[in-house]
């Protein structure tokens, strides 16, 4: 094997990344039941103008090499990618320019397949998707037309969060600080008619799943935050004059400690009540300022504690009959729990800041506070022992007791339910804009909605002349004859908002298993073998976007006997984001930081990238960009290709001195990609290079190893060197290789010596050596660090020595 070329990746890369196309080296039989099961999942990207960013590359080879690893271990391996190309941007380019959306995201998915061929993935290309292919939303619209025959789609009338600026509905996770995610445009909230799913009736599955996942535990969290579940009792109260409400609270042992109740202002109670206001005017002016905001602006980021008093009308407390006065308070939401809210500034932060804020006195209920004395800061009332006071004939006992007994004496009454509430919320479902599914239902001239037949899907979106809604409605209100619907004597007017981008991303990694099928969404058997997803890497910005509603879909999938698993993504990692060298997040505020992979690869090549990505640091850490890291990179991708392909380096015979550090290797190298620790098994891998490097000799069994677990992050240079060792067959589908437990023992160790608890010293022992023999070398090690006589010497095998004297 003669040295006669450099490591050119120039002209390496191409030919590989030719020779894997040609050969369909990727492509993966789903039918093939023979071999066990492997899918892995990069939650795929939105095909934008620009390209991909120094970021992408960074998960998406993880869980390449992942695929590889796994393929050699005789796994058949899924590992498609696809496109979520349904979105604003798109849209905008085509208001701006009064082009065909369709057109601008075809081109930037052509720039991204070719930029990810670039970097040497080993995805599956036959199976590729894009949510906005017809073929694609067909299904998307079918799953939308169950969900509303199962009466989880409903079209109802409620509060939204509404953007003038794009024309359209936001849901609460695209509204950030009171403005658009995109565009940082204002939003408000109005009320309009609005499709919806009902993820609610869902939660407790929700949550119950997470126990089966492997799943970062902060993303759990925010999952259970996010649905926030509550257990209390809901108690009716009637209005003084005529009229109730009800409220919901899980402290009902404070119900005597009342002092007023709120209201939310934009609420149906309010305007009931109205006609009975002495302040009508400061009521409606307060009103009128609060559906200014929308429901951050009014909970999470209310600092203010505003409100007024509705004078002249008041509740009766259920437990005593006292009148107590009620307020409206933006912090109250009509479309969250009831609407109305029981306050006892007594035992709740909140309720306190408002008492104060309005001069409302407080009646404590529970020992242990001096409230007057405003320390409520300083005071848990749930702690052990706290018991009841000013609570009638409850006075005298404990939290837990008068919980229990309180909300039995309402039960009889008949005025309470135990039950539970939920943060969840409906989850809007609609869009005033273009480039989105289309809502597949029709308005009948009879009034009736009518969901279409599955022989009408897909609905394919028009071209339109003018993309921009106007007036606050939808574009599709441009589509004239579009809109106008007759069918089997039917006749009506189509719905013109269409589905939120997040609705395609909710089911899509069931597509890729069956992306060609026109009769169903994918073959059950299919769906049965391929799910759930074993390896799922993508940001963690998508813990309450996109990974909630794709769970949610899957659940519904999965009652209704067409997901095999009540969970999509069995195993879930997020990666870091790769920062500019500056340590800033890249953007547009440092133009000079952002990194274009494309550059990265013309410069140094694709496995370059590859191997310095993941050597950066931890998968899950976010790490600053480095020129010199990539060049380090560079320059152990040249010692590996200059070693292995220098005539006399690679013998045939056995290398016995590299038969300990190549059994770690493989070992350390395994164990590391499994748990995804590609900088640890990397480092290993520079441990092994340096010991043959430094002997100038390895055996064909050892470098072939070796080649094979390099070629998972840098498959061109392994692809090309195990071709030059005389293989003619790809690389890709070698056995992976083994190690031998005993030969990754050591033969000696290094411990650390005490004296008197503290380490003076080390030494240098055989595995099995002696205690004798260690204690004399221990007291070698620290001779003249010994002050008086040694009364006790303390070995614990192969870790450390302790002389204790005095």
């Amino acid at each position: 094997m003669a040295n006669t070329t450099t490591y050119n990746p120039k002209s390496i890369e191409p030919k590989w990344q030719k020779y894997w196309e040609e050969h369909g080296t990727f492509k993966t039989d789903v039918w093939d039941f023979s071999k066990p099961k492997y899918y892995a999942l990069d939650m795929f990207p939105y095909p934008s103008g620009v390209g991909l960013h120094a970021g992408h590359p960074e998960g998406y080879t993880a869980t390449d090499i992942t695929s590889r690893m796994k393929r050699m271990q005789g796994y058949n391996v899924l590992h498609p990618m696809g496109y979520d190309s349904f979105g604003l941007p798109a849209e905008q380019y085509a208001v701006k320019t009064g082009n065909n959306p369709n057109g601008f995201t075809e081109k930037n998915i052509e720039t991204f397949t070719k930029q990810l061929k670039e970097l040497g993935f080993d995805y599956d290309w036959s199976k590729t998707l894009a949510t906005s292919d017809p073929k694609f939303y067909k299904w998307t619209q079918w799953i939308f037309k169950q969900l509303y025959l199962d009466g989880y789609a409903k079209y109802i009338d409620m509060p939204v969060n509404w953007c003038e600026e794009l024309g359209t509905v936001l849901s609460n996770d695209e509204v950030i600080d009171g403005k658009s995610e995109r565009g940082g445009y204002p939003v408000v909230r109005k009320n309009m008619k609005q499709w919806v799913i009902d993820q609610v009736a869902f939660a407790d599955k929700l949550l119950e799943g997470l126990e089966h996942i492997d799943w970062p535990e902060s993303t759990k969290e925010m999952q259970r935050h996010w649905i926030g579940k509550s257990e209390g009792v809901e108690v009716d109260f009637k209005i003084d004059g005529g009229g109730d409400f009800s409220i919901f609270t899980t402290c009902i042992e404070t119900i005597y400690g009342i002092t007023f109740m709120v209201l939310a202002p934009d609420g149906d109670i309010v305007k009931e009540l109205m006609p009975r206001i002495q302040n009508k005017e400061e009521v409606e002016a307060y009103i009128a300022e609060t559906i200014k905001k929308n429901d951050m602006d009014r909970t999470e980021l209310n600092k203010t504690k505003s409100g007024c008093v509705l004078e002249g009308i008041y509740a009766i407390n259920p437990v005593n009959g006292k009148k107590v006065p009620i307020y409206i308070g933006d912090f109250v939401l009509a479309n969250y729990g009831t609407g109305a809210v029981m306050a006892v500034p007594s035992h709740d932060q909140r309720d306190f800041e408002y008492s104060e804020a309005h001069n409302i006195p407080r009646i404590q209920v529970i020992d242990g506070a001096d409230v007057s004395e405003k320390a409520f800061e300083k005071y848990d009332y749930l702690g052990k022992g706290c018991k009841l006071i000013n609570s009638e004939e409850f006075t005298g006992l404990t939290v837990e007791e008068a919980k229990e007994a309180i909300t039995q004496k309402l039960e009889k009454m008949g005025v309470a339910r135990r039950k539970a509430n939920y943060h969840f919320r409906e989850w809007i479902f609609a869009r005033q804009r273009y480039w989105g599914e289309p809502v597949p239902i029709v308005y009948l001239e009879d009034g009736q909605i009518h969901v279409l037949d599955d022989d009408e899907l897909p609905l394919i979106l028009p071209e339109l002349e003018d993309y921009k809604g106007k007036n606050g409605q939808a574009p599709l209100e441009n589509a004239a004859e579009w809109k106008q619907y007759e069918h089997n004597g039917l006749k009506g007017k189509r719905e013109t908002s269409t589905m939120p981008g997040s609705a395609g991303s909710s089911w899509y990694y069931m597509r890729y298993i069956d992306p060609d099928n026109d009769k169903e969404l994918c073959d059950p058997e299919l769906l049965k073998h391929w799910l759930p997803v074993d390896l799922y890497i993508g940001g963690p910005e998508h813990a309450v976007g996109h990974l909630m509603y794709s769970r949610i879909w899957n659940r519904y999938l999965y009652d209704k006997g067409i997901s095999p698993v009540a969970e999509p993504f069995q195993k879930l990692v997020h990666q870091g984001m790769i920062l500019g060298s500056n340590g800033i997040k890249m953007g547009k505020r440092f133009p000079e930081f952002v990194i274009n992979p494309s550059d990265i690869v013309r410069e140094y090549g694709a496995d370059t990238l590859r191997l310095y990505e993941m050597f950066m640091g931890p998968l899950e850490a976010s790490k600053p960009w480095s020129q010199q890291g990539v060049e380090g990179a560079r320059r152990f991708i040249g010692k590996v290709w200059n070693f292995f392909t220098t005539e006399g380096n690679v013998v045939d015979e056995e290398v016995k001195e590299l038969e300990k550090v190549y059994n770690q290797t493989v070992k350390k190298v395994t164990d590391d990609f499994e748990k995804l620790g590609f900088n640890t098994a990397i480092s290993q891998m520079m441990i092994f290079m340096n010991a043959a490097t430094k002997l100038g000799k390895c055996s064909r069994e050892y470098a072939e190893g070796f080649i094979k677990m390099f070629s998972c992050i840098c498959p061109h240079a392994g692809e090309e060197m195990w071709s030059r060792f005389g293989h003619n067959d790809t690389i890709a589908y070698e056995s992976w290789p083994t190690y031998d437990e005993e030969a990754c023992k050591e033969d000696t160790v290094e411990i650390g010596v005490q004296v008197n608890g503290k380490v003076k010293g080390t030494i240098s022992i055989a595995v099995d050596e002696a205690k004798e023999s260690v204690l004399e070398k221990a007291k070698k090690a620290v001779e003249g660090k010994i002050t008086g006589n040694i009364i006790k010497e303390i070995y614990v095998p192969g870790k450390i020595v302790n002389i204790v004297a005095k």
